[in-house]
């Protein structure tokens, strides 16, 4: 439970993983499109995989931010994530796992997983999928 919320937002979306989605401010708008691989048409649209993919990079890399910040350490503007995120079968339905891939040039590896590991303890995505969702962070 949240001590307190700071900021909360709202999107809604219509019809389904082939339908659209948008936040209710309007801010940000989608198609969405079932990807071959799960038995759509593939097509223009995105879908919520990717836009976890894309939630979870962004997050993830401002809670690296927060962590280096209090300790004073200066990531590199060219930090990237990438997130991966596959769907598939368990037993009662669908899951997902993610894999973040992340790159931090011009600094020790050792400290990059350092500040990794305190990221993960404080980003909202990672709070949110601990032991639920299988995630595997990777410094290339």
């Amino acid at each position: 439970m949240l001590e307190k919320v700071l900021y909360s937002t709202s999107a809604k979306a219509t019809g389904g993983r082939d339908g659209k989605t948008e936040t209710v401010d309007g801010k940000v708008k989608f198609n969405l499109s079932v990807p071959k691989e799960l038995g759509g048409p593939g097509g223009e649209g995105t879908n919520p995989e990717q836009l976890f993919a894309m939630g979870y990079s962004a997050c993830f890399l401002g809670a690296m931010r927060h962590v280096s910040g209090l300790e004073k350490i200066q990531l590199s503007p060219e930090t990237t994530i990438e997130g991966v995120v596959g769907i598939g079968p368990i037993p009662n339905g669908f899951g997902i796992e993610v894999e973040l891939k992340i790159h931090v040039p011009n600094m020790e590896v050792a400290k990059v997983k350092d500040i990794v590991e305190k990221a993960h303890i404080v980003c909202p995505y990672s709070n949110a999928t601990r032991n639920n969702v299988n995630v595997k962070l990777t410094v290339i």
